[in-house]
């Protein structure tokens, strides 16, 4: 297959033969494919979820000048990936929501308002960490030399993630489009959380869907989010499923709801505006180290789910070509375990959630369930700029297994007395076999995410067995 693919629509086409084979999941957000397109009319209003067996038709190579992927973003698109492959339903809702944003980007009072909440009610900015003794415990692994290891501390945003910087600042929008009520879906509960707490200073109505499995696994967070006045809604299942319900409550009630993505996921504007919001954590960290050591970072890592965090910390650094960009994946049982959250590692691009991407799927297209101890690592795909940066080969892309995993979440809180998100502890499990490589006094940031809080029963369970 050529290494790109020019659409000719933002809205996926069918043919009438490819509609009448089409699977019902009863979701028009959700259309599944395995690098495929069609041919001629629009999604159907009415249309639910369809499998297209054409193959793609390449025009054109992908642009591999990373220096052009403002331009491409721009359209909603990041090389092939991303796209608006969504039913003419959603079209004028999410034309409307592109505007507001726009707008939004370019309007003091806007800006400032979300100024003024970054720093007195988020908390930030948050420090960038010199981790001295994990720093030390690298070097005498490795004979006294090794590189300096710096934290950004997402961890100490208020609710301990950072998934409230995008969830405050899209309630805003919500507030100026005039909605009522917020739909949002959360996995590890970060997200749902954070949308909670800003609909609730925001006066909002908000509900959340959660999978019953992660429910179980992060009931503090459950307690949380009905603390600060949302709807929790159980789904069977994940967070995929959880997404694609919160996406068909949103669907049906588009006139008074504001769908509140917590990610890099979804058609476009929904991946740009998330990761405009949470690129204050590159755009600080860029800031911090030239005030700590007078440069830039020599290497940033983070954990990669759907790429939120990931993004935030990259994206300010995507032109600086002497930082490196490593993005750790969750490996779960191992890559060639089949139980496993390594959508670049392990998937194919199709289309999800309405957009272009890579995906874990099957040889039918299906998505293919994925695994991680870090439950909000447990997404069948990334987003299409993630995507992008791994096909044009601007950023790095490893894996780290659960056990790993656990292991790096229990030597941080025991040399730095910090206890990370299980989903931040992939990124510093991979410290094991970057720190090695690296010249002496590299200046190497990871980004803690998230708290650990949340995963604290889960770890020592683990540990104990």
């Amino acid at each position: 297959m050529s290494s790109g693919i020019q659409l000719s629509h933002q809205t996926l086409t069918v043919s009438q033969k490819n509609l009448a084979s089409e699977r019902k999941i009863c979701n028009p957000f959700v259309v599944v494919c395995r690098a495929s397109v069609a041919d001629t009319q629009t999604l159907p209003k009415n249309s639910s979820t369809l499998s297209l067996k054409k193959p793609l038709m390449i025009t054109k190579n992908l642009p591999h000048d990373i220096h052009d992927e403002r331009k491409v973003i721009s359209m909603g698109k990041s090389g092939r990936f991303g796209g608006k492959f969504v039913p003419e339903i959603l079209m004028t809702c999410l034309t409307q929501l592109e505007a507001e944003f726009n707008f939004a980007l370019h309007d003091s009072q806007f800006q400032e308002e979300l100024r003024t909440a970054l720093r007195d009610y988020i908390g930030r900015e948050t420090p960038l960490y010199f981790a001295e003794r994990l720093t030390d415990y690298y070097k005498d692994k490795n004979g006294g030399e090794g590189p300096e290891i710096y934290l950004k501390r997402e961890d100490l945003s208020h609710l301990g993630a950072h998934k409230i910087n995008n969830a405050i600042a899209q309630a805003m929008i919500a507030k100026r489009m005039g909605l009522k009520s917020v739909v949002a879906a959360t996995g590890a509960g970060q997200h749902g959380v954070a949308a909670a707490a800003a609909c609730a200073k925001l006066s909002l109505e908000c509900t959340v869907f959660m999978g019953k499995e992660d429910m179980e696994k992060q009931a503090s967070n459950v307690l949380s989010m009905k603390l600060l006045g949302a709807q929790v809604k159980p789904v069977e299942g994940t967070f995929k499923d959880a997404s694609s319900e919160a996406i068909r409550n949103w669907v049906g009630n588009l006139e008074t709801t504001y769908y509140l993505m917590g990610t890099v996921v979804g058609p476009h504007p929904c991946p740009m505006m998330v990761r405009e919001f949470q690129s204050v954590i590159g755009k600080e960290t860029r800031r911090q180290a030239m005030e700590k050591w007078g440069g830039k970072p020599d290497v940033l890592v983070a954990c990669v789910g759907s790429g939120s965090n990931a993004l935030g910390l990259f994206h300010e650094f995507t032109e600086d070509q002497d930082v490196r960009l490593i993005g750790i994946e969750a490996a779960g049982f191992g890559l060639d375990s089949g139980r496993h959250s390594a959508t670049l590692s392990k998937g194919e691009v199709g289309v999800y959630h309405g957009a272009m991407s890579y995906l874990l799927q099957d040889e039918e297209g299906q998505i293919v369930a994925p695994h991680s101890v870090g439950v909000g690592l447990e997404y069948p795909g990334v987003g299409p700029e993630v995507s992008f940066l791994k096909e044009t080969g601007r950023a790095e892309f490893y894996s780290a297994t659960d056990e790993e995993a656990i292991d790096a979440c229990q030597r941080l809180s025991r040399l730095e007395g910090i206890i990370p998100a299980l989903e931040s502890s992939h990124a510093l499990a991979f410290l094991e076999k970057l720190c090695p490589t690296l010249a002496n006094g590299t200046k190497v940031v990871v980004n803690v995410s998230g708290r650990g809080d949340k995963d604290a029963a889960t770890v020592l369970e683990l540990i104990q067995t």
